[in-house]
């Protein structure tokens, strides 16, 4: 059985110590969001994640879904642990007061919304997708429909979705078909049909709330030519109360390797009545906020999914017994040694601790930018918060994906043929993770949207400024001998980002095929930056900290640090080298050798 206790005391070190989080948040208008609020939000939420939410792990992916008829229902007792979340009022942390909300930062909601995903993935994508919604109706909807329908959302009573796919398209919208008729009291009537809709139906809510792209009559061809939607599985009265059903049902729903116990739906659109969000035809922009949110979410499944991995692969090699250290018995009295005593064993949890914690460190980051960028006085620092989230979202969601992926590979490794066995729960993580390097684009689309859109946007103004801000921090810590060990692998990390962007430029301009080939190895080689700095600045905290650390955590902080630096950093010089090798050796062969 997988075992799960939420990582509270490194949450607490990024929060206070990393982010500095209590005099951001004041800084942000956020008064109440005092250090004692974000402990307490942080242990609380660690208890009812551990207690109410852990327990329906299992269980929902041993019975998954069930469809019946247009009807979906859920595994037991994921309607009471629904009801339990949205009462104890974590569906509303940082929903605005006007809607029913507490007004807390979007980064501290990140913090609970990790636990809930490590407790469970699969529930977490019920309220994951209804904040995603109501991300995208605070910024796009009008104040009708904010007033009708977001109070709802806020508390759960009523969940959102998101209605992208059809079959025939999947990242290329711009063939989407579903239509949209304008009505003659300003309402529409929608039809189509779309695939892949998670929490599309379920029993865990009154409404559904679907935000659905479609073309109008007279929409122009291509991604030009999408507008958004709301449409309820109810329409809702006047008085608030809940009317007839609307023109859309669930046709079935996906048989899956994993997650199953979210609902994943074909919907029909049969006359829905739905409501224009934001202007006709801009639907793809007003989409990518709520997709925006909804891509460092699943970025931060991959951590969820490899922390789980990581605790139960460390309880289990301290208990299993298997052969002798290297240099000598460690337990003289016992017939073997612990496997955390070989070498591999610990490059294998290592490297997945190394990863988890650089990555939760950067995700932390990204979420303190979305709220600089949402609430900051200064336009100069909002825009620079801003450039700095759109750049390092595609490597928040691929890269931390990949690396829960490979972080739960690597402790099922750890478990050996126990690993394979059901009862063990490893698999179960292998496979739930494993979607999260495809939905929300797959991670090759996330690696070209950051070379292609990303890199050039404002006349390559992000990655400038990511690249002087890194090169500020080393030089700033340049002079410090006790963390020369940790800046200067940075340091180089650092020349070889900016060569290679450099290369990029060049040689996309001459070539439109090497963006694209150099693309998954460029994004891997930001990341592994974007990581070394969070480790590098970790470091520089807990160097000072060493002494009088009665629980061996910042030595422990200080040697994964260590681990990082000299085990993974490395990997960036033969990133380099892989992507500068030019696009000939991808696009040199026929398509009739494969």
């Amino acid at each position: 059985m997988a075992i799960y206790k939420a990582p509270v005391r490194d949450m607490q070190f990024v929060l206070h110590e990393l982010l500095e989080a209590e005099t951001e948040f004041k800084a942000l208008g956020f008064d109440e969001a005092s250090s004692d609020l974000i402990d307490t939000i942080l242990e609380e939420g660690a208890k009812f994640c551990e207690s109410v939410i852990f327990p329906t792990n299992r269980v929902g992916d041993e019975q998954g879904c069930k469809f019946d008829n247009g009807h979906v229902t859920t595994p037991a007792g994921f309607q009471e642990a629904y009801k339990a979340l949205c009462e104890a009022g974590w569906m509303s942390l940082a929903c605005d007061t006007e809607f029913g909300g507490q007004g807390l930062p979007n980064t501290l909601s990140v913090f609970f919304e990790e636990m809930l995903q490590s407790a469970n993935m699969a529930f977490s994508l019920y309220p994951g997708l209804t904040r995603g919604a109501y991300v995208a109706m605070k910024a796009y909807a009008s104040d009708e429909l904010k007033r009708r329908f977001l109070p709802k959302m806020v508390e759960g009573t009523w969940s959102g979705a998101m209605a992208l796919t059809e079959s025939h398209c999947g990242t290329d919208l711009g063939m989407l078909r579903t239509r949209a008729e304008p009505q003659e009291d300003g309402g529409f009537h929608l039809n189509g049909t779309k695939i892949f809709i998670t929490g599309g139906e379920h029993d865990l809510a009154e409404n559904i709330i679907h935000l659905v792209l479609a073309r109008l009559p007279d929409a122009p061809e291509g991604t030009k030519g999408i507008s958004m939607f709301l449409v309820p599985k109810f329409l809702v009265n006047e008085d608030g109360s809940l009317g007839e059903r609307n023109g859309m049902s669930c046709g079935s729903i996906e048989h899956k390797m994993g997650i199953r116990g979210a609902s994943t739906c074909v919907m029909n659109y049969e006359n829905a009545k739905g409501w224009l969000v934001g202007e006709p035809n801009r639907g793809l922009h007003a989409m990518f906020s709520m997709m925006n949110h909804e891509r460092i979410m699943v970025g931060q499944q991959g951590l969820s999914q490899a922390e789980v991995a990581y605790q139960s692969a460390v309880d289990y090699a301290r208990e299993r017994v298997q052969g002798r250290a290297p240099t000598g018995p460690k337990f003289p009295d016992q017939p073997a040694d612990p496997i955390i005593v070989h070498p591999d064993v610990r490059r294998m949890l290592l490297n997945s601790r190394a990863q988890s914690e650089g990555a939760r460190a950067l995700l932390g980051w990204v979420s303190l930018l979305t709220d600089r960028e949402e609430r900051h006085t200064d336009p100069t620092e909002r825009e620079a918060a801003e450039d700095l989230v759109a750049l390092l979202t595609p490597v928040v969601k691929a890269f931390i994906t990949d690396m829960g992926t490979e972080a739960c590979n690597n402790c099922l490794q750890v478990f050996g043929g126990h690993g394979y066995i059901t009862e063990w729960g490893m698999e179960q993580l292998v496979r739930d993770v494993r979607i999260s390097q495809i939905y929300e684009g797959a991670n090759g689309i996330h690696a070209m949207d950051l070379v292609s859109r990303k890199l050039p946007m404002h006349q390559g103004r992000p990655v400038r400024r990511y690249l002087e801000f890194l090169n500020a921090f080393v030089k700033e810590h340049a002079e410090d001998q006790e963390l020369e060990e940790f800046m200067a692998p940075l340091g180089e990390g650092v020349k070889r980002l900016t060569k290679a962007t450099e290369w990029l430029a060049k040689a996309g301009a001459k070539n439109p095929d090497e963006p694209g080939a150099a693309a998954y190895d460029y994004l891997r080689l930001m990341a592994l930056i974007a990581i070394g700095h969070m480790w590098a600045k970790s470091a520089s905290i807990a160097v000072n900290k060493v002494d009088g650390d009665n629980t061996g955590f910042y030595r422990t902080k200080l040697s994964t640090a260590r681990y990082f630096m000299k085990r993974v950093m490395p990997q960036t010089l033969g990133l380099l080298a892989s992507l500068t090798s030019g696009s000939d050796t991808l696009m040199a062969p026929d398509a009739e050798a494969f």
